[in-house]
């Protein structure tokens, strides 16, 4: 669907700063399709839609608002982070329609480690066995996308326990290592861009 299409693998790498990039390239003169792979340090992230109450106990990690669509969700270490800058124009992708075709890409992923997964509506994200292993959020700006997915692959869990996920009370988390034992995020980033190239 898009003529150019750059991935990009950032390593580790600060929310805020990351947000911020993101923004900048949106508006940039010299705008280009990009996928960003990356990990961010420890993080509690509030979308629009979030109620600070579904915080129960931040603990010692940061807390941020940000931009993108949802309740609050953690990012840590372990964690693949797929942002997507494109240009929805150049696509016959509306939002609801790219929402579809992230969970899908997700689903299709997880099987090439023979994990079943399902969706639940008005529930964005990907779950197995109705734990959460994957959240959405996304923000449209100008028919441009910008935030994204995020794949739980090898990771703490412990920081979903001190919110409501999602702002569901009790939802639990799951992640590719409880199923694929031998597993890293540098594989997933693999295989997720190789997933990706055919979908764009």
């Amino acid at each position: 669907m898009l003529d150019e299409l750059t991935f990009k693998s950032l390593g580790t790498a600060n929310y805020l700063d990351t947000l911020n990039d993101m923004k900048d390239h949106l508006i940039s003169d010299h705008f280009q399709n990009e996928i960003w792979m990356l990990e961010h340090p420890p993080i509690f992230t509030l979308g629009t839609a979030a109620d600070k109450q579904h915080i129960l106990n931040a603990k010692d990690i940061p807390v941020v608002q940000s931009d993108r669509g949802g309740e609050v969700t953690y990012h840590g270490p372990g964690q693949l982070v797929i942002y997507f800058m494109i240009d929805l124009k150049k696509t016959k992708l509306g939002p609801r329609s790219l929402v579809k075709t992230l969970q899908e890409f997700t689903q299709s992923l997880l099987l090439e480690y023979s994990i079943e997964s399902t969706f639940i509506d008005g529930a964005p994200g990907v779950y197995v066995d109705d734990k959460k292993i994957a959240s959405i959020g996304l923000r449209i700006s100008k028919g441009k996308t910008y935030h994204g997915i995020s794949i739980n692959v090898d990771m703490d869990l412990t920081p979903f326990s001190y919110i409501n996920p999602c702002g569901y009370a009790g939802l639990q988390v799951a992640q590719i290592k409880d199923f694929k034992k031998d597993i890293s995020v540098k594989d997933v980033e693999n295989l997720a861009i190789k997933l990706l190239e055919p979908i764009f």
